[in-house]
């Protein structure tokens, strides 16, 4: 089927979001029953972006496409998707030092907080390889503005330009800067948590691993749907090969692009999950989603954390896909799923441990 035109990104935006909003019955008669798989039946809204999607020509994140081009692909997407800006008290474009130079970074106060307010340290997705401060602008400035926190996002290096382990050192890097100059950032040197989604949602718990050596320690954990294990193979990876916006094709290419060398795919600051000890991390608030590739190895990982002692708190949104956190403008059971997150966030970081 050929595929329509794109038009400018704030009309695809209103059509887009009229769409999601269709009464339930509106949306099954013009874009079909929602699948059900393994026990979940798709959410309507969700259905209703794929088949808009697959209007467009999309059908999954990456088509196996040049980086640079999937890239700027995401760009406009994100755009669609996100919608006009949450307005925030301050956002501050920052360069903050890392490994291998300085890395950007883009801080955001919602309205309201106070003096010493929390602040979360947040990994954008995108498989290592895509995404960045602007494609993950709406997500963090939702969790600001629902939560409370500050959020600071990093802008750490990509692959195939910078491969396992870059992402990793920034993104240690990162919290540790954050961490020492949190109260110059207005917030609170006791409450700075992690967070991140997807390939961010891996470096978050990278991040918490690496602390245990030494050094700051986040004071909770925000896992957004993450990758936990390169090395694959659960029943989700087969269940939601495809159809489901993240494609298997999509997680051979992210992990070929980030891991070159397959022998890294054991190594625990890739692939958490399989880490030998995973006590004295800090509480954690893990989201999956039912129509995801990764929901069965993140599910895996939040369930190892709790035998091992740590605090965890386990949300699977059963209609929902990969990516709903960049949804929330869009998708009103992408909101709920994200709003839920938000509190959690706020609920965690309410005192310090």
């Amino acid at each position: 089927m050929a595929s329509l035109p794109r038009l400018s990104p704030r009309l695809e935006h209103r059509i887009v979001r009229a769409a999601c909003g269709l009464p339930a019955g509106a949306q099954r008669l013009i874009f079909g029953k929602p699948p059900v798989l393994d026990g979940q039946e798709l959410a309507g809204d969700i259905q209703v972006l794929l088949r808009l999607a697959e209007l467009t020509g999309s059908r999954s994140l990456t088509d196996n496409g040049d980086p640079e081009r999937v890239r700027a692909e995401r760009r406009v997407e994100a755009a669609v998707t996100a919608g006009p800006p949450t307005p925030m008290a301050r956002t501050e474009e920052l360069e903050i030092p890392g490994p291998a130079g300085t890395m950007r970074a883009r801080l955001y106060a919602p309205a309201g907080g106070g003096p010493a307010a929390p602040l979360l340290v947040y990994y954008h997705g995108g498989g290592w390889v895509i995404g960045d401060l602007d494609t993950h602008d709406g997500v963090c400035r939702f969790l600001a503005a629902n939560s409370g926190a500050l959020v600071l996002s990093v802008d750490y290096r990509l692959a195939p330009e910078h491969p396992f382990p870059a992402a990793v050192e920034d993104a240690h890097a990162a919290f540790v800067w954050a961490a020492q100059q949190a109260a110059e950032l207005g917030a609170d040197p006791a409450r700075v948590a992690v967070g991140g989604d997807s390939a961010g949602g891996n470096l978050a718990t990278v991040v918490c691993h690496l602390a245990r050596d030494g050094g700051p320690a986040p004071a909770m954990q925000l896992l957004i749907y993450p990758a936990t294990d390169a090395l694959g193979g659960q029943r989700s990876r087969q269940l939601f090969a495809d159809g489901f916006l993240l494609t298997a094709a999509d997680m051979a290419w992210f992990e070929g692009h980030y891991l070159p060398d397959r022998a890294a795919a054991v190594d625990p600051r890739a692939s958490v999950l399989r880490a030998e000890d995973l006590s004295g991390l800090p509480p954690a608030y893990v989201v999956t989603a039912g129509f995801d590739p990764l929901r069965d190895e993140g599910e895996a990982y939040a369930e190892r954390m709790r035998e091992a002692g740590v605090p965890v708190a386990l949300r699977r949104h059963p209609g929902l896909v990969h990516s709903f956190a960049n949804l929330t403008a869009v998708s009103p059971s992408s909101r709920a799923a994200m709003l839920e997150a938000a509190g959690a966030l706020h609920m965690g970081l309410s005192y310090s441990y």
